[in-house]
């Protein structure tokens, strides 16, 4: 494989995995009713995270910032080497 399909190959998957984050995070909320504090008082909605999905788009986060981190240095790597002369 070159290096440059190595780097779109490495940027795709940045991509995929900021998907990936993005649905995760989405996914982790759920609302949920909460009882009055005080008589009289209107019950109040809240958002409950699932403690899992959290996690899991905490660590697509961070492997779509190293992947895109790679992808964009071996990109900027096989430009200058392709134009030394």
């Amino acid at each position: 494989m070159t290096p440059s399909a190595r780097a779109v190959v490495q940027l795709i998957l940045a991509v995929a995995a900021v998907a990936g984050c993005v649905w995760s995070w989405l996914a982790a909320q759920s609302p949920a009713v909460v009882a009055p504090v005080a008589e009289g008082q209107p019950s109040t909605t809240s958002i409950l995270y699932d403690p899992a999905l959290v996690a899991l788009a905490l660590v697509l986060a961070g492997v779509a910032g190293v992947l895109a981190v790679l992808g964009v240095a071996n990109l900027r790597r096989t430009r200058t080497t392709s134009h030394t002369p």
